[in-house]
């Protein structure tokens, strides 16, 4: 069964920096653009980041120049980079594809809080 699981969240003072990391069980993990979304309290479900077969990056207004997502074909894991984080980006985070969006995983709650 297709299966992501991301991991990597916790608590950071403002500022701070966390690296999330989310691994997809398919044989053909290269063939995706993949993303990372995020829901924080009573927001919807926000596409952040996503990085594209060709290795080219798009991001959201809200994190451009401080988040930075990459992908390792060879492992079936695409990151999130996140540095000078803000009270804003708590949530819970969570990885999919770009289109064709398979079931969520658990997700990864991230708290930027001092």
């Amino acid at each position: 069964q297709v299966q992501l699981v991301e991991s990597g969240g916790g608590l950071v003072q403002p500022g701070g920096s966390l690296r999330l990391s989310c691994t997809y069980s398919t044989n053909i993990f290269s063939t995706f653009a993949m993303g990372w979304y995020r829901q924080g309290p009573g927001n919807q479900r926000e596409l952040v980041a996503r990085i594209l077969v060709d290795g080219s990056t798009i991001y959201s207004d809200s994190v451009k120049g401080r988040f930075t997502i990459s992908r390792d074909n060879a492992k079936s894991t695409v990151y999130l980079q996140m540095n000078s984080l803000k009270a804003e980006d708590t949530a819970v985070y969570y990885c999919n594809k770009v289109s064709f969006l398979v079931p969520w995983g658990q997700g990864t709650q991230v708290t930027v809080s001092s």
